[in-house]
């Protein structure tokens, strides 16, 4: 099973920037499709960004020229650059394989992100 470790999470006010890290313990990373997810109380995950094996991206319509995904798999290890953040992206994120879960192990424990004055 695949362990995945989220941190760069905090508080930033409105228009602010976080960088969000997540490591991942798994072998055959560089072949899997990798995903940052956000979820808010008393909604479903989403899944807000998409990095493929080929470093193509995909971004949800909510975060699409503010946020940018990233990868390293010679560290196993994705990223993504929050820029211009709203009170809305406020939510625990994740990151996980796309589908999830990455090698059938559980989901990480997210890192928090609060947006407000």
């Amino acid at each position: 099973q695949g362990q995945l470790v989220e941190s760069g999470g905090g508080w930033v006010q409105p228009g602010g920037h976080l960088r969000l890290v997540c490591e991942a313990s798994v072998s055959g990373f560089r072949l899997y499709a990798m995903g940052w997810y956000r979820q808010t109380p008393g909604k479903e995950r989403e899944v807000v960004a998409t990095i493929f094996s080929t470093g193509m991206t995909n971004y949800g319509d909510s975060v699409k020229g503010r946020f940018t995904i990233s990868r390293d798999n010679a560290a196993n290890t994705i990223y993504l650059e929050m820029n211009s953040l709203k009170p809305d992206d406020t939510a625990i994120y994740y990151c996980n394989s796309v589908p999830p879960p990455i090698s059938g192990g559980p989901w990480g424990q997210g890192t928090q992100v609060i947006v407000s004055q």
